[in-house]
């Protein structure tokens, strides 16, 4: 069987597999945030936490909730690690510095997972679990219960309530996320991923000494780590290395963990509107994105170019034989289109083209399907985009399910799209022209500034992948880095939230004859359209600094 076949296998697989999961996922989660029971381990947290589940919130409390929440999420994880020389379980390892304690914590509350630190080297079980794996839930049940605030504003009227936070929250992870994780622990430890709380241990005899290895509850980290979007490893070599990835059976499901629920959070969102059509019309634009990135990425690792390429029968450098190409470009597009950040392959050893196309998806700001939660309601921004554009070309007040996009609205959702761009490009900027940190780029040219450009976007967006040539462990970029996180996740909430609050105060709209439909084909593709030229208009001058420049020379 050829490479090529092989690939064209797994991608129809993965597309099976999604589709048979999308219409239960999608209705029980709907189920979820429209219940009004509580079960009994989530009223204990209530009891714990003093909250009122039942109370609904304003977009003001329920952003208050988000923050508060995030802020005491940060100070804690940060506070662990500065003690950890004092922890159980620290395997040895000594307290993180100020700067890295402070990336981590930002990272990994922001749904980041950015790490400028060796995880097996750095981090020991306490921290490990009991902090970056328990953030892993928190932060993607945030994104989750944002998500469903939005929605909840389109959906409802003549009130300005968009639910409880803390009860989005519990329920995100109790009942959603907690549930599948368990599962896909099991599946992963079948596959041969270990999951254990081992100490450092040596392993062989090699020339010059020895190689030293600690385990660790791998399995259940990992499962969450894809599941929520997260992707930060529990070993410096993240999903490249076997321990959490053995085969391409582990391979292929981890990148069903990764897009599984951003998929279904569509036809949630579908349901809980009223219109499973208007659930499809996201779904279809999304699925195409990333099926023309997944096409493309592997058209562009499997070119052969050169006598190296054709012995190896692609661009194999950076890659783990036991993925192949096809294996590496399916898990890299599902990585940077979604918030997840993990890697199975070295991003910076892509071709030049294949490196931009990472790039560009972190950049389309991770909407297809995006990071849980996160991908739906960067979504339904551009949607409300698009029609607002549709409204302008004739000459018709903008109308998305029954709400009238006026000058608020489409204000939120402008404030909304430009918070990233002038984060990745400013703080880009600025790295560019200082000289300390042009010191930490390994490469120069076109291919060094796509390492400064790569990180800022990661970090901005959410992703937390690198181009792993850029020694981001300074305090420069430890700080920078972490204030762009921080930036880059809560800044757009304040816009969604308020968007979701004014959607929610107004009365439906009735539908007319010139009602723009938004559940059809030609809307879902004026939505890809309006994506890609708001991106191609934003990041292009850099991207032709970068990787287009490289991939041109090549």
């Amino acid at each position: 069987m050829s490479p090529q076949l092989a690939g064209v296998l797994q991608l129809t697989a993965l597309i099976a597999a999604l589709a048979l999961s999308y219409r239960p996922l999608g209705d029980y989660m709907a189920r979820v945030y429209s219940s009004e029971k509580h079960y009994r381990p989530e009223k204990w947290i209530y009891r714990v936490i003093g909250a009122n589940p039942a109370a609904e919130m304003r977009w003001p409390a329920y952003l208050r909730g988000v923050l508060a929440f995030s802020a005491v999420s940060v100070l804690l994880l940060y506070l662990m690690q500065r003690v950890q020389g004092s922890l159980p379980g620290s395997l040895g390892f000594s307290s993180i510095d100020p700067d890295q304690a402070f990336n981590t914590a930002a990272s990994f509350v922001a749904n980041t997972n950015w790490q400028s630190y060796y995880g097996e080297q750095a981090m020991g079980h306490v921290v490990q679990t009991g902090g970056l794996a328990v953030q892993n839930f928190l932060s993607a049940a945030v994104g989750m219960a944002v998500a469903v605030a939005l929605v909840r504003g389109f959906a409802r009227s003549r009130t300005g309530e968009l639910g409880n936070f803390w009860a989005d929250l519990v329920r995100g992870t109790v009942r959603v996320l907690l549930p599948i994780a368990f599962l896909g622990a099991i599946v992963l430890v079948a596959c041969g991923a270990i999951q254990n709380f081992s100490g450092i241990h040596s392993v062989g005899q090699f020339t010059g000494g020895t190689q030293e290895w600690n385990g660790g509850a791998v399995a259940s980290q990992e499962a969450i780590k894809e599941l929520g979007t997260n992707g930060g490893g529990y070993f410096n070599a993240n999903s490249a290395h076997p321990f959490e990835n053995p085969n391409p059976l582990s391979n292929l499901f981890e990148i069903f963990l990764i897009l599984l629920i951003p998929f279904a959070l569509t036809r949630t969102f579908g349901r809980m509107v009223g219109s499973l059509k208007q659930g499809y019309a996201i779904l279809g634009a999304m699925a195409v994105i990333w099926l023309g990135f997944s096409a493309l990425m592997m058209w562009t690792e499997f070119a052969h170019r050169g006598p190296a390429f054709e012995i190896a029968g692609g661009a194999i450098e950076g890659k783990e034989t036991r993925f192949g190409i096809a294996g590496s470009s399916l898990f890299a597009v599902a990585t940077t289109l979604t918030s997840t950040g993990a890697v199975n392959s070295f991003h910076s050893s892509y071709t030049g083209f294949g490196g931009g196309i990472t790039l560009l998806g972190m950049q389309l700001g991770e909407i297809a399907p995006g990071g849980v939660g996160s991908g739906l309601y960067g979504m339904l921004i551009m949607a409300v985009i698009a029609v607002f554009i549709a409204g302008l070309m004739v000459g018709r007040t903008p109308e998305y399910l029954g709400k009238k996009i006026g000058t608020r609205q489409i204000q939120l959702a402008a404030c909304y799209i430009l918070v990233t761009p002038a984060l990745v490009l400013g703080f880009t900027a600025v790295a560019m022209a200082l000289p300390t940190p042009a010191d930490s780029m390994t490469n120069s040219g076109a291919h060094g500034f796509s390492e400064i450009l790569y990180a800022y976007t990661s970090a901005a967006n959410n992703n937390g992948s690198a181009f792993a040539g850029l020694n981001a462990d300074t305090q420069w970029f430890n700080t920078t880095l972490g204030i762009a996180m921080l930036l880059g996740r809560f800044l757009p909430m304040v816009f969604v939230l308020a968007l979701a609050g004014s959607l929610a105060e107004q009365r439906p709209v009735p539908e007319t004859a010139g009602t723009l439909r938004t559940d059809k084909p030609l809307y879902a593709g004026l939505l890809v359209g309006t994506i890609l030229i708001i991106t191609g208009l934003t990041y292009f001058p850099a991207l032709a600094l970068g990787p287009l420049a490289e991939g041109l020379a090549s």
